[in-house]
């Protein structure tokens, strides 16, 4: 498993850059991006824990199998994010144990750049690989131009694209400057039992140009934000997109009906998804689209697997 990889494989986890559920006023005005995890809520939440069971499954095991490294064990929030300014940071929060810090940089040794760096008596690392950059249909413009990461700060492992702004949070012990307002920067929607949460400037997807409902959808999108949460058991998913003007959103919501209406009528969809899907909220105010529903948690868990 290349460094890039296990790093991104990592960030389910970032904390220090922002403890518990993450706000708007925890991002950089310019932000493209961002992805927040909290592992250790799903770990306690009854609708977290088939979520996490998968994780361990489907990406732990990948990772102990082929860096040795238990994520499981040492990873508790991951947190990452990227702004146009300063590029791309991933933290990740947890009992990061010496071991696993030696079996990363032992990784990092062998990509073809590697280098041990200071600031103002802090060591850092640099590697960067062979392949390093764009990760399935989103372009994060991330690490490829390698990575830069340390462990200096207590219980948590930090990673920027960028040497200026590891030193600027080195500086900072992490810490983002404060923001007076949220206004400019991208939604973040949040619960009481956020598990994920992510968000995205709607030019930062990847239109394949194959036309359909999909590229309609993106075209006329400005920013659309996700969040999975831990309802009363339930697993509950709200997605927010904002048009680029309001007949857009009347015109997008008529969509998402359509779509809904669509799957509940399939013959391949199973009864109780279809029963889930009755109970979907679609709602327009001004240019702001949201849509609201709670699964059950091992639904969600069949469907990730399919």
């Amino acid at each position: 498993m290349r460094f890039s990889k296990l790093l991104m494989v990592a960030l389910l986890a970032l904390p220090g850059l922002a403890l518990g559920e993450l706000s708007a006023s925890g991002l950089p005005a310019t932000s493209t991006w961002y992805f927040h995890a909290d592992l250790d809520e799903m770990r306690g939440s009854d609708a977290g824990k088939p979520l996490y069971a998968w994780l361990q499954r489907e990406v732990f095991a990948d990772v102990r199998e082929d860096a040795g490294i238990d994520l499981d064990k040492e990873a508790d929030r991951i947190t990452a994010f990227s702004a146009e300014e300063s590029g791309a940071v991933v933290v990740v929060e947890g009992n990061i144990s010496q071991q696993t810090r030696d079996k990363l940089i032992a990784i990092a040794a062998g990509a073809d750049e590697f280098d041990t760096l200071k600031h103002k008596g802090t060591t850092f690392y640099y590697a960067k690989g062979d392949e390093h950059g764009k990760d399935g249909d989103i372009d994060v413009d991330s690490f490829e131009n390698g990575v830069y990461f340390t462990f200096a700060l207590k219980d948590r492992l930090l990673a920027t694209s960028s040497r200026e702004q590891m030193e600027r949070l080195l500086d900072s012990k992490g810490a983002l400057p404060r923001r007076k307002t949220d206004r400019g920067t991208l939604m973040v929607l949040t619960a009481e039992k956020s598990l994920i949460q992510a968000g995205i400037q709607a030019d930062q997807i990847e239109d394949k140009g194959d036309g359909g409902w999909q590229s309609n959808i993106l075209k006329n999108t400005e920013q659309l934000a996700v969040m999975i949460a831990d309802a009363a058991g339930k697993i509950a998913i709200e997605t927010q997109l904002i048009a680029t003007q309001p007949e857009m959103a009347e015109s997008l919501a008529s969509i998402v009906r359509g779509l809904i209406s669509l799957a509940m009528f399939s013959e391949d969809m199973d009864p109780e998804v279809a029963e889930f899907l009755k109970g979907t909220t679609v709602a327009v105010d001004g240019s702001s689209l949201n849509i609201r529903l709670a699964l059950d948690p091992e639904s969600v868990v069949v469907a990730l697997d399919d």
